[in-house]
C-alpha cells in the first residue's frame, strides 16, 4: 500500500528523537498503514480496523509478550 504524499503520519508517543525503535500510523480508511519512521520512504503495511485494535490490545496485555519482547528499556 502507498499512501498519497498528503497523507497525515502520527508519530508514536513512546518516541524520543533520539533515533529509537518508532512506528507511524496513518488512517487510510479502511486501514490503518503503519511504517517505520526512521524509513518514512520505505515499506507500509496496511491493517484493517479490528486487526490494528486487536493487535494493541494483545500489546497491552499483561504478560502477552513475554519472552518475546526484550524488557530491557
Amino acid at each position: 500500500m502507498t499512501l498519497p504524499p498528503a497523507t497525515k503520519w502520527r508519530k508514536s508517543s513512546y518516541s524520543n528523537g533520539m533515533g529509537g525503535e518508532c512506528l507511524e500510523i496513518a488512517e487510510a480508511a479502511p486501514h490503518l498503514a503503519v511504517r517505520d519512521s526512521k524509513v518514512p520512504h520505505g515499506p507500509q503495511l496496511a491493517f484493517s480496523a479490528s486487526a490494528w485494535a486487536g493487535f494493541v490490545d494483545a500489546v497491552q496485555a499483561e504478560g502477552a509478550f513475554e519472552g518475546v519482547v526484550p524488557r530491557n528499556r
